[in-house]
């Protein structure tokens, strides 16, 4: 802060900005201007992590936290915080037990049992300034690599850490970084996967967002370890802000010269270049997303040879997401037992998860391995609304599994998770309370890989098509006990022949859901299920097409009156939702 009195930091994150947090920064320049305040600056951050109260405002040191802040609360908070020292009160993040404002972060649960690594300067620095990054010991890392360590040190520090891909199967880091060493030839590559494609995930574009730097500094640390002269980020075209904070970073390390010819004076040159990504969901398979690089498909090849042998234009290639490059620096400067003192035995360190669903505190939080189920969604995540119970939560994303409330306090690692049919994956977290109908939670997983698949092998792209198919008919009260059995079986062949993990990892969350739900299944396969249509009374205009064309004669409600539909007579039909002109009938959930 320099000698700076206060400093008003401001997210910038997508959320925030979407809420105009740009107008809010704009607006606090100008009241500081026009009250000449000349030890108080205002600067943008990155994500906070808690979006579910965005657009935020923290006060430092103060530690002051202000929630759902409006451009037109600046000058509230100017004349009476930063002139009076008096918190605006209503603005501050309300304990959901008490209601009681918080004046002070620490005190905030959702921060409570968080541990931020790969977050640590999200919210702290100024993504677009180098400096920021600089003076929170960035690039001390790549400099003690550099004239310190030779590549095989930097790999057996990463070995001993225990640090495993943060992107899906956990494979371990160092040994990824070990084969692309090992492997032989003078051209090699290293890659940043940054196309975060899994509903309601955003760890890896939070990341990009608030600490570019952060992924700079790892790439040069991986292409030295590695022998890789030469670094890609494939990232997703729709990430804009990230994309342009990305670009901002590599252009300022370029000019200070640690990025290029020579870094550190230790010889070592090393550059990076940006990739876009149509947004193909399968394109986050390494294989596939190489061959998107390379101005192919983006479609996946089997494995041996894998790519730290046979990579991008057929060269040995790294390939490791956004979330784990976050660690390196992290790792190279606080070393080994620190990060190890963090997790499970087989799963070390910190896992960053999108918390979403039916959960009070919605956000971004990263925890260590080895927390449970139960400590995010009640102690972070401030537990399930309007008092409804735990259901279960989907993690991993369309590519993982259920965890109920029979393994609520089972601690996350990467083998136990797998021992209850779910997995990591990249870290996405969805809760689901006892409303949620959890073959339709399968339904719509399946609709979005079924949509994504390449359509390179005949398992993903037919069988998931055949399952969609056999799901709505369920769903539409056409189905039949015997088809449970079809669609179990059907899983496990897509699952054993599918080519890649798209496919391979397609029927879980249908399979998960069959395990620890079987009575929703069987009540549809028995047509026990009572699905009705309803009439929105605030939209319908009485024009009776609807209780014309009805066909069991259910709807009731003179001309220019309000209609209603009798739900037990209801066969569900939908003659009158295609009928109503102006979308007052309500398709059943």
């Amino acid at each position: 802060m320099n000698n700076l009195r206060l400093q008003i930091l401001i997210c910038k994150g997508t959320g925030c900005v979407s809420a105009r947090s740009d107008l809010i920064k704009e607006n606090f320049d100008r009241a500081i201007e026009h009250y000449k305040i000349r030890d108080v600056e205002a600067m943008i951050t990155g994500c906070f992590g808690f979006c579910g109260e965005g657009p935020i405002v923290k006060i430092e040191p103060d530690n002051v936290f202000y929630t759902h802040v409006s451009p037109d609360d600046v000058n509230e908070i100017v004349a009476e915080h930063i002139i009076h020292g008096r918190p605006v009160k209503r603005l501050l993040y309300k304990n959901p037990k008490n209601k009681e404002p918080i004046y002070n972060q620490k005190e905030m649960s959702f921060y409570g049992k968080q541990t931020r690594v790969a977050l640590k300067n999200c919210g702290k620095i100024d993504p677009e300034n180098i400096d920021d990054y600089i003076s929170y010991d960035g690039y001390q890392a790549l400099l003690k690599v550099l004239t310190e360590m030779t590549p095989q040190d930097v790999i057996d520090l990463i070995k001993a850490s225990g640090l495993r891909g943060r992107g899906g199967g956990g494979f371990p880091t160092g040994i990824k970084w070990q084969n692309t060493y090992n492997s032989p030839g003078e051209e090699k590559y290293i890659f940043c996967n940054a196309d975060e494609g899994d509903p309601g995930a955003f760890m890896d574009r939070s990341i990009l967002e608030g600490d570019p730097n952060s992924i700079v500094e790892a790439m040069t640390i991986g292409g030295y370890a590695t022998g890789a002269k030469h670094g890609v980020v494939y990232i997703r075209a729709e990430y804009p802000l990230a994309i342009h904070r990305l670009k901002t970073a590599i252009s300022q390390a370029r000019d200070y010269g640690f990025l290029g010819k020579n870094i550190f004076n230790s010889g070592f040159d090393f550059d990076i270049e940006i990739r876009y990504g149509a947004g193909a969901f399968v394109c986050g398979e390494e294989t596939a997303l190489i061959h998107s690089v390379e101005g192919k498909r983006g479609e996946p090849t089997r494995k041996p040879p894998f790519p730290s042998v046979k990579g991008y234009m057929g060269k040995p290639t790294t390939v490791n997401n956004v979330e784990t490059y976050a660690n390196i620096p992290k790792i190279i400067l606080r070393g080994t037992d620190w990060f190890t003192s963090m997790g499970t035995e087989k799963s070390k360190g910190t896992k960053v998860f999108a918390l979403a669903g039916k959960v009070n505190n919605v956000g971004l939080v990263e925890v260590p391995m080895g927390i449970t189920i139960r400590e995010i969604v009640y102690d972070i995540g401030g537990g399930i609304p309007n008092g409804k119970k735990f259901k279960a939560v989907q993690i991993g994303g369309p590519s993982g599994g259920m965890i109920t409330k029979e393994n609520i306090d089972t601690p996350i690692d990467y083998e136990i998770l797998k021992e209850i049919g779910a997995m990591m994956g990249s870290g996405g977290l969805i809760v689901m309370d006892e409303d949620n109908d959890m073959v339709e939670i399968a339904k719509f997983y399946l609709e979005f890989t079924q949509d994504e698949s390449c359509g390179k092998c005949t398992p993903c792209r037919v069988g998931t098509k055949r399952l969609l198919e056999m799901l709505k008919n369920l769903l539409d009260d056409k189905g039949s006990e015997e088809d449970l059995q079809k669609i179990e079986d059907l899983c496990h062949n897509i699952i054993n022949s599918a080519a890649c993990g798209l496919g391979q990892t397609a029927p879980n969350p249908i399979l998960s859901t069959m395990k620890y739900f079987p009575d929703e299944y069987l009540k549809y396969a028995r047509h026990e299920v009572k699905r009705a249509y309803k009439i929105n009374k605030d939209k319908c205009i009485g024009c009776h097409r609807c209780a014309r064309e009805c066909p069991v004669k259910c709807i009731s409600g003179n001309p220019k009156e309000k209609h209603e539909i009798n739900e037990d007579k209801c066969i569900a039909c939908g003659t009158c939702f295609k009928t109503c002109p102006v979308g007052a009938v309500v398709e059943p959930k």
